[in-house]
């Protein structure tokens, strides 16, 4: 029996409640307090109108979103916004797949540059992928940072190369 296969597609303004739901599953499987989970809420959710305006993709198996991913920024330079899974399938290798489909659309669109203010517990998989830290950035609550990587996005080479 194989696998059911993931794909990705282009997130759409109906997914919005679903792909908030995965940002709060995902957030509360690190075992963050409630108490943080409320002051990030509007962090973590995902509006109709934001995923009209910014690059959002989704994974789905079957018809279920098991993931998501987005983006800001524009020209050579883009900001990543959200990559979450849904904790029933961390490590199952959907949050690999949406990082090579979010670099493949980074080469499509000519963009040499992605920054990334990673949550602490996902910095290990940044890293695992080519991204590098920099810096931290401010968080809440105060006092808080996240740790700030960027990633080089090497060109997209001729299709044949040997």
């Amino acid at each position: 029996m194989t696998a059911d296969p993931l794909r990705i597609r282009r997130a759409r303004r109906a997914d919005s409640s679903e792909l908030t739901r995965i940002a709060h599953a995902a957030k509360r499987f690190w075992g963050y307090p409630e108490e943080l989970i409320r002051l990030w809420a509007a962090d973590l959710t995902v509006t109709p109108d934001f995923v009209v305006d910014h690059d959002t993709y989704c994974a789905v198996k079957r018809s279920q979103v098991v993931g998501f991913y987005a983006l800001s920024g524009e020209r050579t330079t883009r900001e990543l916004e959200h990559l979450w899974v849904d904790p029933k399938h961390i490590g199952s290798g959907v949050g690999r797949a949406l990082f090579d489909h979010l670099l493949a659309h980074l080469r499509r669109a000519g963009v040499t540059r992605l920054t990334i203010a990673s949550d602490p517990n996902a910095e290990g998989f940044y890293r695992r992928v080519g991204a590098r830290r920099v810096g931290t950035v401010p968080s809440r609550p105060a006092g808080r940072h996240l740790p700030l990587l960027e990633l080089r996005v090497r060109p997209a080479g001729p299709l044949n190369e040997s």
